[in-house]
C-alpha cells in the first residue's frame, strides 16, 4: 500500500491505476458540488436580506449619521 492510497479519498484511491481522467472528473464533480452549495447559500441569504430590507417600515428604520 503506497503513501497516495491513504492520503486519497475512496473515489480517488480506487481509480489511480485506472485512469488518470477518473481522478480529475472526481475532482472537478466534487468542485461543481461545492460551487452548487455556496451559490444556494449566497442566492438564500441575499433573498432573506433584500426580503427584509422591502418589509420593514420606513418609520422603524435608524437613520444613521457619521459626523
Amino acid at each position: 500500500m503506497n503513501l497516495t492510497s491513504l492520503l486519497a479519498c475512496s473515489t480517488c484511491s480506487t481509480t489511480f491505476g485506472a485512469s488518470g481522467d477518473s481522478i480529475g472528473y472526481s475532482i472537478f464533480f466534487l468542485l461543481v458540488l461545492i460551487l452548487a452549495m455556496l451559490g444556494g447559500v449566497a442566492f438564500f441569504m441575499i433573498r432573506l436580506i433584500r426580503r427584509d430590507t422591502a418589509s420593514l417600515d420606513p418609520e422603524l428604520r435608524d437613520d444613521y449619521i457619521h459626523e
